[in-house]
């Protein structure tokens, strides 16, 4: 479901979740999680409170510009803020860009509970049916097991178009990338009715 808020930013909800705009109320939390080595381990580094504050601040503009992007993720049952999921207009130079990224990070407590690909579902149905995106891309670290698996879940296949990510090292040890992607129609196709 899909709700039109002011300015024509977009809310979206899934069975669990509710997927906003950025609140005051999300910055301890999301410190918290971009502070977690666990969380961060498929990242260069963990985040401090000002950069995890710039993160948020960076998003929220995105989305009041754009309606969409990464929105911060709540439990319905229990109003908290668990992350974010959502898209972004990436143009990196990676291969295929410039495209339309989804991407998630769940703080470690709502792990393996399948809030990501629901969540991630709900953003690609955006991506397809709201702003008629060809394909949808995602991209981690070889090493990410966790995502690409959730990747695979929402269809999406593994591009064969490694890369090494442009903002690190190339003999850093998360340098190298896969890419996966699902286009609209393959979408479509795996959400008949």
């Amino acid at each position: 479901m899909i709700e039109k808020l002011k300015r024509d930013i977009c809310q979206l909800q899934t069975q669990r979740l509710i997927l906003r705009q950025w609140e005051e109320g999300d910055s301890v939390p999301l410190a918290a999680m971009c502070a977690d080595p666990q969380v961060m381990r498929y990242f260069p580094a963990t985040l401090s409170e000002a950069e995890s504050a710039q993160l948020a601040q960076k998003a929220t503009a995105l989305i009041e510009d754009n309606g969409w992007g990464f929105w911060a993720a709540e439990r319905k049952d229990t109003g908290q803020f668990i992350g974010f999921i959502g898209l972004h207009y990436q143009d990196l130079d990676i291969p295929n860009t410039p495209f339309i990224e989804i991407g998630w990070r769940l703080a470690a407590d709502h792990w393996g509970k399948g809030f990501a690909p629901e969540a991630a579902e709900c953003a690609l149905k955006y991506a397809f049916e709201q702003l008629q995106a060809p394909a949808v891309y995602a991209f981690t670290t070889l090493a990410n097991q966790p995502s690409r698996r959730v990747m695979q879940k929402l269809g999406m296949s593994d591009c064969q178009q490694n890369f090494m990510h442009p903002k690190l090292p190339r003999d850093h040890a998360l340098a190298e990338h896969c890419l996966y992607r699902v286009t609209q129609q393959e979408w479509l196709q795996l959400n008949k009715e």
